[in-house]
């Protein structure tokens, strides 16, 4: 990515195989940015393995990952995010978030956050979490008249919607949004 240039990258991880996805952004413009937003939901046994990186060169370069995995049954998810900022690229700023949340005791996953960083006057952060969906949440809902399925379906569009809600162009994001519905309805 060149100077003053922006590269935007949306992934939807919600087939029914195995996926493996893994972006990279170069930063090597100064005033170069990168974004990268992720949502995958996962089934049966399937296994998904992201990963994003940002490596910055350029001074002033930012770089912004987002990723949310959904797992049920038995599947697995690794969500891995690396941000490299190189000796050189001052005023750097990288901040990534990986969060999954396991919808079964069988499901599974982790959330790698790594920053590697050779230069003293950047600004980097990372956030982390892997859990399950806590059982008070769904009795509340369904103490309010919501059947089980759909205070599960509430909770996983509440954990999505902060990275599907970020997505710039109406149509893609509505598209994540069918997937998601069709995915969760097998």
């Amino acid at each position: 990515v060149d100077q003053d240039a922006r590269i935007e990258w949306i992934i939807g991880e919600m087939n029914d195989g195995n996926g493996i996805s893994d972006t990279a952004s170069l930063l090597k413009g100064h005033g170069s940015s990168s974004d990268v937003k992720v949502i995958c939901v996962g089934s049966g046994q399937q296994n998904i393995d992201v990963t994003t990186r940002a490596v910055h060169y350029g001074k002033h370069s930012d770089s912004a990952m987002a990723a949310r995995g959904v797992m049920r049954e038995r599947a697995t998810a690794i969500l891995n995010g690396i941000t490299k900022i190189e000796k050189g690229a001052t005023k750097a700023n990288g901040e990534q978030s990986e969060k999954v949340l396991m919808l079964s005791p069988q499901s599974r996953g982790d959330a790698n956050p790594i920053l590697l960083i050779d230069e003293d006057d950047v600004k980097a952060g990372h956030a982390a979490s892997v859990g399950q969906v806590n059982p008070e949440h769904i009795y509340y809902l369904m103490s309010r008249g919501i059947s089980k399925d759909e205070a599960e379906r509430l909770i996983i569009y509440g954990f999505l919607e902060p990275v599907i809600a970020e997505v710039p162009v109406d149509e893609i994001r509505a598209q994540l949004k069918a997937r998601v519905e069709r995915k969760l309805g097998q």
